[in-house]
């Protein structure tokens, strides 16, 4: 005990963390580096949250919430996240990485599970989704978010079932599930979806977007895009906007090597928002290609999170 001569039993320090005293011991050879909290938050985790139950098919939320323990009754701003899945049985966990990334900076988050297109074809999934919106501002308190500060968050089929449902709202194509709640949102944010179904073999791809049995054929009922046009256009989100309706602020973002949902869809979507003086950002990622490829990085969350701190 001879290295404690002359030092007292110290009481417990009742103090915050960024007054708590730096270590100031340095034995030789320690090296020393500059510390940064990159991810300020612990997160807790809820699994397999049941929001709806659509012809005996439990729908469910996968929901992250940022832990603090220094205010545990911190009310966080939600994103709502629609997992892409060419609208068909989404893989939930796919972007989990990054969404665990997003709690971890103080957004609580709940990843929407929609019915799939081979059971339930547009617009289930938009209907779905407003659902998921309302029974997470219904149970704010429970869940300890900020039901006045909800974005909407979606990739690819995910990106543009965000867009519809953040363009529509509580308009059509609705339900009635948890009607009293308002499904609107203050931001959406779009990562590569597809605006306009008929017009995406007109453009590079690695797939043919026409037939029956094509992603895009089956979200309209299994037919063929071009035979039905006014299935196609009914999911077309830019039909949703006029110059006088309000639209939220859109943040796009958009690979341009993507193989499978054209850059142009993007690129329509931008131009039409531009036309009716909407408040719109896009942003091109060079060389990036569909999916988690090339959006798995600080470049992509980053861009999100500036957007998302200017409206939640």
């Amino acid at each position: 005990m001879s290295d404690l001569e002359g030092l007292k039993l110290i009481p417990p320090l009742q103090v915050p963390p960024e007054q708590f005293p730096e270590s100031e011991e340095l034995p030789e050879g320690v090296k020393t580096v500059a510390w940064k909290d990159a991810y300020g938050f612990g997160v807790e985790f809820l699994p397999n949250v049941v929001y709806a139950n659509r012809g005996g098919i439990n729908l469910h939320l996968q929901i992250m919430v940022p832990k603090s323990g220094q205010e545990p009754d911190r009310k966080w701003p939600l994103i709502m996240f629609v997992q892409g899945s060419a609208w068909h049985k989404q893989d939930v966990f796919d972007h989990l990485p990054n969404l665990i990334r997003m709690a971890q900076r103080g957004f609580a988050v709940a990843i929407v599970e929609y019915r799939p297109s081979d059971i339930a074809p547009f617009p289930a999934q938009v209907q779905d989704t407003k659902a998921a919106i309302r029974y997470m501002k219904i149970n704010a308190g429970k869940y300890r978010v900020d039901a006045d500060r909800t974005a909407l968050w979606g990739d690819s089929s995910g990106g543009h079932t965000a867009l519809m449902a953040g363009f529509t709202g509580d308009g059509e194509p609705d339900m009635d599930a948890y009607r009293e709640q308002s499904a609107a949102v203050k931001c959406i944010v779009d990562w590569y979806g597809p605006t306009d179904i008929a017009k995406m073999n007109y453009y590079p791809s690695s797939m043919d977007h026409t037939q029956a049995d094509s992603p895009e054929g089956f979200v309209i009922g299994r037919k063929n895009v071009l035979e039905n046009p006014e299935l196609a256009d009914a999911t077309v989100p830019m039909n949703y906007l006029s110059r006088e309706k309000d639209t939220p602020p859109l943040l796009i973002m958009h690979g341009g090597s993507d193989m499978l949902v054209p850059f142009n869809q993007s690129c329509r979507l931008y131009e039409r928002m531009k036309e009716l003086g909407k408040n719109v950002e896009f942003i091109k990622l060079a060389g990036a290609n569909h999916g988690f490829m090339g959006f798995n990085c600080d470049e992509a969350l980053d861009a999100v999170e500036g957007f998302l701190r200017k409206y939640i």
